[in-house]
């Protein structure tokens, strides 16, 4: 089991607000939190310096040490980001937040030969993490069919933090949702336009990649160094497969607003697992 102290800790990295515990209502959501992580790389990628999202208000999208994390707070304990390298304090809720019901410890896990599939697509397990569940069950007016592992669940997807747009998009006709030109003459640029930024949000079916990109930091709850990475859902409607091997994008059209950025977000990716290794 993952101890209290280090999974907001980990949300805090991944977050980039400063996380901390409370015995009454949250903040903040798992939604919420893939929301936010997904869109600060999006928004970042884009050049923008803050993120206003409802009820947390302004996020700073400057990097912050992470020797920061629980810091001395600011003299409002929440609210709008300064933009002086402040972060925004959230609450929430473990027992609202977290489902201890579904954890499961895949560190010492070798999967070897076996293979495991979720909507009827390949599932790499996360073996060598722990996985701390989320309180997502009944969150939604579809149902818990995406996170089943029938034909109509959805895939498992991993989010590292630093996964954005320098990974590239190279696409070919067809690939891309009602082939949109914009979108078509940015793929195109990519092929001879070294440094190109996809537009949208990226993750991946595979742990090892998301490795590769996820966040890092030290715990002042027990001194040690941890990885941290989302596990989701993707929606298989949503995503657009790259030509670069394991990667994913949801495409997010240029013009959009940011309540439309954020829909697009909550339509195509759910997050149910806060993944941990220790360094």
């Amino acid at each position: 089991m993952v101890d209290l102290k280090v999974r907001l800790e980990a949300l805090s990295a991944l977050s980039g607000c400063r996380v901390e515990g409370t015995g009454v209502g949250s903040l903040l959501g798992p939604q919420d939190l893939v929301n936010i992580v997904a869109l600060r790389e999006f928004y970042r990628q884009e050049g923008f310096k803050q993120l206003d999202y409802p009820s947390l208000g302004t996020l700073s999208l400057d990097d912050t040490d992470d020797s920061d994390l629980y810091g001395s707070p600011p003299a409002l304990a929440e609210g709008p980001d300064t933009g002086t390298g402040t972060r925004t304090t959230v609450r929430i809720n473990p027992l609202e937040f977290f489902d201890g019901n579904y954890d499961y410890d895949f560190t010492k896990v070798k999967d070897g030969e076996a293979r495991f599939t979720r909507g009827n697509e390949p599932y790499l397990r996360p073996c060598g993490w722990n996985r701390v569940a989320l309180k997502v069950l009944k969150k939604f007016d579809d149902g818990d069919g995406w996170l089943g592992t029938g034909s109509s669940a959805w895939p498992v997807s991993y989010h590292g933090k630093n996964m954005d747009g320098s990974l590239g998009v190279i696409l070919t006709r067809g690939q891309t949702p009602d082939d949109d030109p914009k979108f078509l003459e940015a793929a195109a640029s990519a092929l001879v336009g070294e440094g190109t930024r996809g537009r949208g949000v990226y993750s991946t079916p595979d742990i090892k990649i998301a490795e590769k990109f996820c966040k890092t930091f030290k715990s002042q709850a027990d001194g040690r160094t941890y990885k941290v990475i989302l596990q989701n859902r993707i929606n298989p409607s949503k995503r657009i497969q790259c030509q670069r091997d394991g990667i994913w994008l949801v495409y997010v059209p240029d013009g959009s607003t940011d309540a439309e950025k954020r829909a697009i977000v909550q339509e195509s990716l759910r997050p149910y697992g806060l993944l941990l290794k220790r360094v």
